[in-house]
Formats: structure tokens, C-alpha cells, sequence
């Protein structure tokens, strides 16, 4: 039997090669299947989840914008944000959405707070906030008891493109990475200390298996 968990950093890829991946992979998996985890930065992109509005884009900008089937409202993706898809049997894990956003959440709690800076999760608008500024966007799809998309999470990146939207559909919401508070960790480590935490929030017993796509 295979492991349980599959942990893979993509580097950088194109956001809608990378969802429609995410599609196949959760179509064609099965019971016996791994989760897996992918770690992947995004050319520049703005997406509107199901429920997005076109209004809360305030700009037409060069930027592209992809309506998406995750939840949420709109967000921005970019390089030097790091985004984790998570591809997990929930049902298997006996999770319900609730407990996974929460899971996901005090994941990244956890990991900020291990660098001194203090970091809260607020029940009535999924991510993480450092002193009322986002830091960390969550967008979720569950198909056959199995989710897709993730996380993001800013970690040194131009956060002026966030400027042309209300992010999350939060008017006036202000935007934060971990270099602005003070926070300077190669994304390498920060992609091996998530995955720590994760695994060990969400359960997985043994150590996954590292491997590039």
C-alpha cells in the first residue's frame, strides 16, 4: 500500500493548468487513493469563486481574472505567495468542512506564531489576520467527499495588485505577508514547516513522501 500522504512542490505554475489538474486528480481518485499536497506559486491572477462578484473587482487591469469553483469571494494570486491545494479524502479522514477550514486555519496560526508574531483565525471571515490585516485566504471544493483547492498563504510578495479588489469581498480589507511583519523565511522552509504542522493538525500518521510532479 502506498502512503497515506503525498506532499509535492510544483514551483511555479500557470493557476488554470494547475485547477483543471485538480479536477482530474479528484475525478479519477478512489478509496485506496493518497492525499496529497501541492505546493505551487501562481503567475499573476485574480479568481472569483462560485459565489464571487464581478463588482468587487474595482479595476480593469492587465491582470487575467478566472471564475473558479471554489469557494469564496475573489482573491489574488502572485509569486511569492505560497498556495497549498489540498487533495484530501475527507470522508476517510472523517472530517466535515467546518473541522477542515479550522484544521487549516490553526495550521497557519501555528506557524506564524512559532516565528513570535501573533496570529488569530475569525469564525465570521475564513483565512488568518494579523492585527485585523489578511495574511491568509482559504477557497474550498468538495467533490465525492473529497476536497480540492486551499490555501494561501503571503509570504513575500507586491501586494499592490490586492489594491484593485475587495479582497475576499471585504471592502477596505487591508492586506499583509510575513516579510512586512517581519518575518523573512526561504519559502522552502516555510513550505517544509507547514507541511509539519498540517500533518500533524489533520492526523496523518508516518512521514510523506517528497517529490517534485
Amino acid at each position: 500500500m502506498g502512503p497515506r500522504l503525498v506532499v509535492k512542490n510544483l514551483g511555479i505554475k500557470p493557476y488554470t493548468e494547475t485547477w483543471q489538474a485538480m479536477k482530474r486528480f479528484t475525478d479519477s481518485r478512489d478509496e485506496n487513493t493518497a492525499d496529497e499536497f501541492w505546493f505551487v506559486e501562481h503567475p499573476p491572477v485574480y479568481t472569483l469563486g462560485q459565489a464571487g462578484k464581478i463588482e468587487h473587482l474595482l479595476n480593469i487591469v492587465e491582470i487575467p481574472v478566472v471564475h473558479s469553483d471554489r469557494g469564496g469571494q475573489v482573491t489574488y494570486h502572485g509569486p511569492g505567495q505560497l498556495v497549498c491545494y489540498l487533495l484530501m479524502d475527507i470522508r476517510r479522514l472523517q472530517l466535515g468542512v467546518r473541522d477542515l477550514v479550522t484544521l487549516i486555519e490553526q495550521s497557519i496560526v501555528q506557524l506564524i506564531d512559532s516565528y513570535g508574531v501573533l496570529a488569530e483565525a475569525k469564525p465570521e471571515a475564513p483565512g488568518v489576520y494579523v492585527d485585523g490585516r489578511k495574511l491568509a485566504a482559504l477557497g474550498l471544493r468538495i467533490r465525492k467527499g473529497c476536497s480540492y483547492h486551499g490555501l494561501s498563504l503571503n509570504v513575500d510578495m507586491d501586494l499592490d495588485p490586492f489594491s484593485n479588489i475587495n479582497p475576499c469581498g471585504y471592502e477596505g480589507l487591508e492586506v499583509i505577508d510575513m516579510k512586512r511583519l517581519g518575518i523573512e523565511r526561504p519559502m522552502a522552509e516555510v513550505i517544509e514547516q507547514l507541511t509539519e504542522i498540517l500533518i500533524q493538525q489533520i492526523g496523518y500518521d508516518g512521514d510523506p513522501r517528497m517529490r517534485a510532479l
